[in-house]
């Protein structure tokens, strides 16, 4: 199987990734940095992370990067980041495109891949934008049955799928020295409003107990905070306080893994469109990394059993029950978050995401334009 996988980052990211490859002359050196800088390494599949000659990874909206590969094989300066990224599948020879960033590329995209290719996958568990697009890949995966049965509704072929743990972050779950007590490290927007509230009140204990948030704020956010926007009718949009006094810059890949290795307790919260399902990634890295999740009341994939691999709450105060609770009782704290890194590390590894994801290619007919079948757990 020649498989590609493109994927995105977010844009918070940039800075931090020039910094990592900026000693990295070629396309396969900073494809390479950044692959083991361990972004989203949750979804990054088995044979791109053994370097396998026949797995091909980039991201495709990252201009920088592309247009390295562009120069490198004699395109035109003038070369659109579409025709880059059709060119390197056709040189790749493709016959599985992967593809997470499936509302970035438009379904004339999809549609016009190279005749190499043979299955058109995607991974979609946001909210929904460009129905046509994710219309036209032969499955749209996650592991979300609510958002697959919204998708399927919406005319499209569906399978369920999920994240593997990362067996990197093994070293940093080891870490027994743990000063951090709360930690949640994620996006903040008021559209996110469940999760403001338990954020806003985890916040409150911070005069008790060390609690560390790293926040990738939305661009209203950013304005709304800066001095213009503090003249402009834009409160909703701000922080409060109680979050703003110990907010700090967002983390990713290997940053994020020295986070969760400090950290007691990792607060989840789910976004709103998720409805009762439960299992967005942050889930997969704390059990991963060692650390106790604490996460809200839902529906959770296998393994994730609250009172033996996880913990929750039903609302922001119980959050900070759940808090103090688990602060004082250690040993129960440390047999959960022991369990839920053995339970992460066995039922989703790598391995077995993979095997998945053979399986669902293999449960495809090649350019199954018409061939309509779907399976949501």
């Amino acid at each position: 199987m020649r498989l590609f996988q493109n994927a995105r980052y977010y844009p918070a990211l940039r800075p931090r990734i020039r910094e990592l490859t900026r000693n990295a002359p070629t396309f396969k050196a900073k494809i390479g940095a950044f692959v083991d800088f361990r972004y989203s390494a949750a979804h990054i599949l088995l044979p791109i992370d053994r370097g396998d000659g026949t797995a091909f990874f980039t991201n495709g909206d990252d201009p920088d990067l592309q247009r390295v590969w562009a120069r490198e094989h004699g395109m035109s300066r003038r070369a659109s980041l579409v025709d880059i990224l059709k060119a390197q599948i056709e040189h790749h020879k493709t016959e599985v495109f992967y593809n997470h960033d499936a509302t970035g590329w438009d379904a004339d995209f999809v549609r016009s891949l190279p005749g190499c290719v043979k299955y058109k996958i995607a991974w979609h568990a946001a909210p929904f934008r460009n129905i046509t697009a994710l219309a036209a890949y032969d499955r749209v995966v996650c592991n979300f049955p609510s958002i697959l049965r919204a998708l399927q509704q919406e005319g499209c072929r569906v399978e369920y799928f999920f994240p593997a743990y990362d067996a990197e972050i093994a070293p940093f779950a080891a870490r027994q020295d743990r000063p951090v007590d709360v930690l949640f490290v994620g996006g903040y927007t008021r559209y996110h409003w469940q999760r403001a509230a338990v954020l806003e009140q985890v916040a409150s204990l911070a005069g008790d107990c060390n609690i560390a948030f790293h926040l990738d704020r939305s661009r209203l956010c950013k304005l709304a905070e800066s001095p213009l926007g503090r003249l402009l009718p834009m409160a909703k949009h701000r922080r409060p306080d109680a979050i703003t006094s110990i907010a700090q810059p967002a983390a990713f890949g290997r940053d994020y893994y020295e986070l969760l290795s400090r950290a007691k307790i990792v607060l989840n919260g789910a976004i709103d469109m998720a409805g009762e399902d439960r299992g967005n990634m942050r889930c997969f890295e704390t059990l991963g990394g060692g650390s106790l999740l604490l996460s809200d009341e839902g529906l959770y994939p296998e393994g994730m059993k609250d009172g033996s691999t996880i913990t929750t709450y039903r609302s922001p105060e119980h959050a900070v029950e759940q808090i103090r609770r688990l602060l004082d009782d250690s040993e129960t704290r440390l047999r959960l978050a022991s369990a839920g890194h053995a339970m992460v590390s066995t039922l989703y590894s790598k391995e077995r995401q993979w095997t998945r994801f053979e399986d669902l290619v293999a449960s495809i007919k090649p350019h199954s334009d018409a061939h309509r079948m779907s399976s949501v757990a």
